[in-house]
């Protein structure tokens, strides 16, 4: 039988006191809106607009339903997601005439199903010239959120994922100022698998509008101790830049001389 959802990734994520307080108040509301999110789907129009709509779904754009309804752009997928036909009926608001002989274990196993369904088809409709359009008011707007560099200066970020299976790793946001690699700030969006960005999405971005690629920061922080600056040659920056293997070989060969002494 197939499992039962997807198991929940664990991560770490940056936190302030705004977030805090948004934290308070998603606790309050969860209950509500658990009990409200799939009636929700009924009555505010399409599937994919209601899943798009949800809060800590900021990220994602609505997938158009042709794009969905072309076989070729779906290829692989329903050897990764359970009951597949139930799920791809879901997403597209078809009827299903045996949803009456589900039991309540499997529809909500069909529902889990469905969002690991649309979020593997939006990796592939966001590498898309209509994707890419669809993001890129996000991007503007900073939807995603705002590289945490200093010297960034607020530059807005783009989602990507470490992995283009599911189930690996959970969403991450990249800065293309710094290049950096970054937790988003809303534990919500924090959860979300990133495999439903995929491995690609920001860089072929940026590729395909080098308009938008924005110049490196010409500041870069600057250690000191008392106003002066560490000496490159200290172990400060040494065990910084080492490979550790390396430097676990230069300790134990420094504590073996010691020994002999």
């Amino acid at each position: 039988r197939p499992p039962g959802g997807q198991d929940p990734l664990e991560t770490h994520v940056y936190h302030d006191e705004e977030d805090e307080d948004d934290e308070d108040d998603e606790d309050d509301d969860d209950e509500d809106e658990d009990s409200s999110e799939i009636s929700a789907s009924d009555e505010d129009g399409s599937w994919i607009a209601w899943f798009c709509g949800l809060r800590g779904n900021e990220f994602f754009c609505e997938v158009d339903e042709d794009y969905i309804q072309d076989d070729f752009n779906l290829t692989g997928l329903n050897g990764l997601v359970p009951y597949y036909d139930y799920a791809l009926d879901m997403v597209l608001d078809v009827e299903m005439p045996m949803e009456d002989t589900l039991t309540e274990e499997q529809q909500e196993i069909v529902e889990s199903a469905a969002e690991m369904l649309y979020g593997l088809i939006h990796a592939r409709y966001i590498v898309t010239n209509r994707g890419m359009h669809a993001m890129y008011e996000k991007y503007r707007s900073a939807s995603f959120g705002r590289c945490p560099h200093v010297f960034c200066q607020g530059q807005p970020v783009l989602p990507v994922g470490l992995s283009d299976l599911p189930r690996n790793y959970t969403v991450n946001v990249f800065c293309p100022r710094c290049h950096g690699l970054f937790f988003p700030k809303s534990t919500r969006q924090a959860n979300i698998d990133g495999a439903y960005f995929g491995t690609t999405f920001p860089h072929l971005y940026l590729m395909n509008h080098p308009d938008m690629i924005p110049v490196r920061p010409s500041q870069q922080y600057v250690p000191r101790v008392y106003g002066f600056k560490i000496h490159q040659s200290s172990l400060y920056f040494r065990n910084h830049e080492e490979d550790p293997d390396n430097r676990n070989r230069r300790v134990g060969r420094s504590r073996q001389g010691g020994g002999r002494r």
